[in-house]
């Protein structure tokens, strides 16, 4: 076999380090795309957070409205029924109005329950009667407290009257 010269050792080595220095490189370079993709990610997901933050910040608040809405609710039922001596002025029914047009500006939306299947990832049962037809088993016959939605968020589930 025939010994190599000095400049085949040199060629050699520096063939050696070029393939060490690619590896490197290569390595180096996967190492930026995957720290840029996480970084990529890192930001999608922050904004999301951020607009899903902004979406529900008035839960809160609205939480503290529910039961304000509710005697409001109470009071207009009250007011419409036919047997009433009380009667909603017109004022307040425009107030009314406006407040429920606001919060739905908002995203605020009442659950709809009565004649509805029960569903207990919405619905709330207090209690179970027997279902006046035969339809109705299964259903929600009576709602004693409205649920809410914020922008397609269950804020409160609704109390419901189930028939059996």
């Amino acid at each position: 076999m025939p010994r190599k010269t000095k400049k085949e050792k040199k060629e050699e080595e520096l063939t050696a380090k070029v393939e060490e220095l690619e590896i490197q490189n290569a390595e180096a370079k996967d190492k930026y795309l995957r720290l840029y993709a996480e970084f990529e990610n890192y930001k999608k997901r922050n904004i999301k957070e951020r607009m899903e933050l902004r979406k529900n910040a008035a839960e809160e608040t609205l939480h503290a409205i529910l039961p304000v809405l509710d005697d409001f609710d109470r009071a207009k039922k009250s007011a419409d029924a036919a047997d009433s001596e009380e009667q909603f002025s017109e004022g307040v029914k425009l107030v009314y109005d406006k407040l429920y047009r606001s919060l739905e500006n908002i995203g605020l939306s009442p659950m709809i329950s009565n004649q509805e299947d029960f569903d207990p990832e919405l619905h709330e049962a207090i209690t179970e009667i027997p279902s006046p037809s035969e339809e109705l088993k299964g259903k929600v016959i009576d709602t004693i407290e409205k649920g809410y939605l914020l922008n397609d968020k269950i804020i409160r589930y609704a109390k419901v009257v189930v028939g059996k």
